[in-house]
């Protein structure tokens, strides 16, 4: 696949939303079929949480050395840092006690981060985590994603103590230009909702005539059996909402795997957007990332320093 460097009148940054409130997204519109099944065409990206820095707990540690260091004036530094940046510079300075006058003030937090970059000394970046809510996603999505275990944790919509009632599903993007495929998609998936209906009430039905298919004591334990039985009918395009957590390092990995041009479409549309979200809060972590344009028309990038 070739690739061209983005134009700034098509930089996608832009579909950004809510930056100046510190937690940038990226909404993904819902649609329905005309028979009302509910789907998604792309990625949903929210941010949910991100370091909060109090940099003033370093005082009576900073004052333990002796006067002639100056130590705490490292305090005094006023220009302020995103907080994932300012943990790992804080991080990266303590291992060589980096606090005197002489050292990299905050003003040149990105050379002091382009040399990190350089080393590949990319431990002091596994401080930083940031949290997300992932939808729009489908779950053959959910099945790669989840592969990138270090640094990472993950909170996954289960589909056995889920009803129907929240089932959605997620369209490819190859089929969204076809009107044949597109057809067939929709088509597609209002017969999984349809099936999937169809066994829960069939379930539950027989259950109260006293069919042993399902054993359940309690009401509860019931719904849950009668959901993970009737999952069975649902295709990898059901929708898989995933909170997912990981600290820069890793993030930084699942990026450069994932929104490569060469990965699949579908992870790549959210990393690239996941990436779209991080750079918006912590430009310096990852500014050296370059936006390309892919041959099918989506986003990827590219980057000199992989595997930091």
């Amino acid at each position: 696949m070739s690739v061209e460097s983005v134009k700034e009148h098509q930089d996608p940054k832009e579909w950004v939303e809510n930056r100046e409130s510190g937690y940038p997204t990226i909404s993904s519109p819902v649609f329905t079929t005309p028979q009302g099944t509910y789907y998604l065409r792309a990625p949903g990206v929210a941010l949910l949480s991100k370091p909060a820095v109090n940099v003033a707990g370093l005082t009576a540690f900073l004052e333990g050395f002796d006067s002639k260091l100056q130590f705490p004036q490292y305090l005094d530094d006023t220009v302020p840092l995103p907080s994932g940046t300012q943990l790992c510079k804080v991080a990266g300075q303590l291992c060589y006690a980096s606090f005197t006058p002489k050292r990299t003030k905050n003003e040149n937090a990105p050379r002091y981060f382009q040399n990190i970059k350089d080393s590949g000394h990319g431990s002091v970046l596994e401080h930083a985590n940031f949290s997300f809510l992932f939808y729009g996603i489908s779950r053959s999505v959910t099945h790669e994603l989840v592969r990138h275990r270090a640094g990472m944790a993950y909170s996954q919509l289960s589909q056995r103590y889920v009803s129907g009632s929240v089932l959605r599903f997620v369209e490819r993007p190859e089929y969204q230009q076809d009107p044949e495929l597109h057809e067939r998609f929709e088509k597609r998936i209002d017969t999984a909702a349809q099936d999937y209906e169809a066994i829960a009430e069939g379930l539950v039905a027989r259950q109260k005539l006293g069919s042993t298919i399902l054993s359940a004591d309690a009401r509860t334990d019931l719904r849950k059996k009668v959901q993970q039985t009737a999952r069975s009918v649902l295709p990898n395009e059901t929708e898989a909402p995933i909170v997912v957590t990981g600290n820069v390092r890793a993030l930084r990995h699942f990026i450069e795997m994932r929104a490569n041009p060469h990965a699949e479409t579908e992870i790549r549309e959210l990393a690239f957007r996941t990436y779209l979200c991080l750079v918006a809060i912590e430009p310096i972590l990852f500014e050296d990332y370059r936006i390309v344009r892919v041959s099918d028309g989506t986003f990827a990038i590219e980057t000199d320093f992989p595997k930091v």
